[in-house]
């Protein structure tokens, strides 16, 4: 493991900063940032700000200019090697002269995976690995489980009141949370690829299930609609805007003609209900990162008895709702202590009224 100095630690530091800046414009891409320095002072830095736009390294070196030449070059992720929709930033920081370039992660993207580190050491370039790795990783945490799972990242969005309770037995839940948790949402919803939901929930609801945030760019979210029978089609508000919308159905179905909506056949299992893992598949083959659910108690249940859910993103208010009111999560099948769910608190955060606490299953 390479020494790195206080120096280095800052600097790596801020470019994980600026790589956050592209939370909600980079996908499919990951985030990157990059500073270019000479010891403790900085040249130029920039980060990753759409797909298909320059790469981190491209604007820090377009702001340091002849001031990169002899510099460290801090970058969040390995600079790529091939050429794509843009040309390879390794060869960009060859060409600027940067002596020495420190990355926080290597990229398992096919296409780079030691490639970038290859191509800078052929050049001369020291090159040292590993600085702040696991913030890297929890950063892009969603674009490493598409590449290296073969499913998105998935984050479980519930509201609900300190007895564990979505709604009243009538359906009726607006609003158990605050303004301030539901603003929240929205930021979440914001950096997702993709926004799913169960039918049972469109047809319940009729969302829009779209990204709302107060403020900043993004990038629509893609919705998703779980629906084998194509029986939410009437509700229309979840082809809305301008979010893309995909309905996923029954094989047997022949999908119609419909104005702003994409339809996709995903296998059922023998009990007629989706095949999840196959869900999250077709969802990764179609680039998505993270996917964001926001969907009644049995699909969310579902998903957690297939070992799918990576985050709970769990808002509680502090109300009491009664047993008869519907739960968090249902068809978890769980009777003894032995088949409880452990969880581990990764975030807690007070919203107003309402406490968010960011849950992850124990593996």
């Amino acid at each position: 493991m390479p020494s790195f100095t206080a120096t280095d630690h800052l600097l790596m530091a801020r470019a994980l900063r600026l790589a956050g800046r592209g939370a909600w414009t980079t996908r499919p891409n990951p985030m990157v940032g990059c500073v270019i320095a000479h010891g403790e002072e900085v040249v130029g830095e920039g980060f990753h700000q759409r797909a298909g736009g320059p790469h981190a390294e491209v604007f820090a070196l377009q702001a340091a200019g002849g001031r990169a030449r002899g510099a460290t070059a801090y970058v969040t992720l390995e600079p790529c090697a091939h050429y794509g929709r843009t040309p390879p930033c390794a060869l960009a920081l060859i060409e600027a002269g940067v002596a020495r370039v420190v990355a926080a992660m290597a990229d398992p993207f096919p296409d780079v995976d030691g490639g970038g580190f290859a191509l800078l050491r052929q050049a001369g370039i020291a090159v040292e690995v590993g600085l702040l790795a696991d913030q890297a990783r929890a950063l892009n945490a969603g674009f490493l489980s598409r590449i290296e799972r073969g499913r998105p990242l998935l984050r479980v969005k519930l509201a609900g009141s300190l007895d564990g309770r979505t709604a009243m037995a009538t359906g009726e839940s607006k609003w158990i949370t605050g303004e301030a948790a539901r603003a929240d949402v929205q930021q979440w919803r914001a950096r997702a690829g993709a926004i799913l939901s169960g039918a049972a929930t469109v047809l319940a609801d009729d969302p829009l299930l779209t990204a709302r945030p107060e403020q900043g760019e993004f990038l629509p979210p893609l919705r998703v609609v779980l629906d084998a029978r194509l029986r939410t089609l009437a509700c229309a508000r979840v082809r809305e805007g301008d979010a893309p919308t995909l309905y996923l159905h029954d094989p047997a179905l022949t999908a119609p003609a419909l104005a702003g909506a994409e339809f996709a056949a995903s296998p059922l299992q023998a009990d007629g209900r989706f095949d999840l893992t196959a869900v999250m598949a077709l969802l990764a083959a179609r680039g998505i990162n993270e996917v964001h659910v926001e969907a009644g108690p049995t699909l969310c249940g579902a998903l957690l008895q297939a070992g799918l859910v990576d985050e709970l993103l769990l808002y509680i208010a502090p109300l009491l709702m009664g047993d008869s009111a519907r739960p968090l999560l249902a068809g978890l099948g769980i009777e003894t202590m032995a088949q409880a769910v452990p969880l581990e608190i990764a975030d807690t955060r007070m919203l107003g009224k309402d406490l968010r606490l960011l849950l992850r299953p124990v593996s």
